[in-house]
């Protein structure tokens, strides 16, 4: 029987070249780390496919991730292995390629913080996490600058032996934190007891509603928990207008 993966901490690095990322998602992958384990973030990736869909209004995040068949052969790299890629608009850093459950987050509960730009993007998000100020402003400045953020959760048993990894692979700015990306449910969602306390504390009743139902539809379709995820906050963002306390809970007005 397969050993099951049990990730217990997200280690995360910089890296200043598309290829360091190649390399080093395929060394990740090489040691067992499943590829929806795996985010990276980035605004310079190269492409003989021209990227389109990005997006540039300050509400990008209600949009959603955009996703489609232009990702499938993106990049010609192992980052289209990768979990739920699409692209997004980020205060204070721009548009970016997002791939892995980073992309979810980003998409769901830290919507509020990330969209309200009085705030400090990205850091903001990353500080929820766990990240400590000083290390998440520091990855959205080398974002700014056209470098890569990679993120993968593992095992706390196997941290040293990834963090060498990283190192090897030319990874800079290298810090642990004591958790991992919160899933929204457990396999299908039969109620709203099962979403996580991260997802149910930014929906109303009826929104989680909205959510379950379409999170289980395109799970039993596609067989993919972040694609899923995805799909059904953007049906979320699609019927709900968020609060002043940044739960969606205000049905938007049919025209």
């Amino acid at each position: 029987m397969a050993e099951v993966y049990k990730a217990e901490r997200t280690i995360s690095a910089v890296f200043k070249e598309q290829k360091q990322i190649d390399d080093v998602i395929r060394r990740l992958l090489d040691r067992g780390v499943p590829r929806d384990h795996i985010s990276v973030m980035g605004r310079n990736f190269q492409s003989e496919t021209r990227i389109a869909g990005f997006i540039s209004k300050k509400d990008v995040i209600l949009g959603g991730l955009r996703t489609g068949a232009v990702f499938g052969s993106l990049f010609g790299s192992f980052l289209s292995l990768l979990t739920g890629v699409g692209v997004l608009f980020i205060p204070f850093v721009g548009p970016i390629v997002a791939a892995g459950p980073i992309g979810a987050v980003l998409l769901g509960a830290a919507s509020g913080a990330i969209a309200g730009s009085a705030g400090a993007g990205l850091v903001s998000v990353l500080t929820t996490l766990g990240m400590p100020e000083d290390k998440a402003t520091i990855y959205q400045t080398r974002l700014q600058a056209g470098e890569f953020l990679l993120m993968a959760e593992v095992p706390s048993d196997r941290t040293g032996e990834f963090q060498l990894l990283l190192e090897s692979a030319g990874a800079e700015e290298i810090n642990t934190i004591e958790k991992t990306f919160a899933r929204p449910c457990p396999g299908q969602c039969n109620s709203p007891e099962d979403l996580s306390p991260e997802v149910r504390a930014h929906l109303s009743n009826e929104a989680q509603s909205t959510f379950i139902e379409c999170y289980n539809t395109v799970l039993n379709e596609k067989n993919d928990e972040f694609t899923a995820e995805q799909a059904a906050w953007e049906s979320v963002h699609q019927q709900y207008d968020e609060d002043q306390n940044g739960v969606w809970s205000k049905a938007k007005v049919k025209a």
